[in-house]
């Protein structure tokens, strides 16, 4: 797993937590991605993934409704929300390869997801990428 991914999966963890725990303290997803990530440098690119789904949610979640046809955000899986929440906040605001996004957030899905979670990811994703190219 290269260090961007570890810095991807830390941020994921958060976001996961904040999705369940929406009232907890955000200090605390700071500190673990300290605890887990002991490079500055890295620490600092899960901050900013973080900061950024938290601040894109909506138009994010927004995206999702048009684009997963029979799928409400409310109604997907936890992790398969926050991977692709992840996933398409750096599609649409970071220099991330669009293709480099999508297989990091397939990575996620499949390693904390269902059999299924990695397809799913890649498919709504694959369509936002699409969309958003246009």
């Amino acid at each position: 797993m290269s260090r961007r991914s570890r810095a991807r999966e830390a941020a994921f963890q958060v976001l996961y937590e904040d999705d369940l725990n929406p009232r907890s303290n955000p200090a605390l997803g700071d500190e673990l991605l300290r605890r887990r990530l002991k490079s500055e440098d890295l620490v600092e690119f899960a901050r900013q993934l973080v900061a950024g789904v938290r601040r894109h949610r909506a138009e994010i979640d927004q995206a999702f409704e048009r684009i997963a046809e029979h799928w409400s955000v409310d109604r997907m899986a936890a992790t398969d929300r926050n991977v692709l929440r992840l996933g398409a906040y750096e599609i649409l605001h970071t220099d991330t390869p669009a293709r480099v996004a999508i297989n990091e957030a397939i990575e996620l899905a499949k390693r904390y997801g269902t059999a299924q979670s990695g397809q799913f990811v890649n498919g709504i994703l694959d369509r936002l990428m699409q969309q958003s190219e246009t």
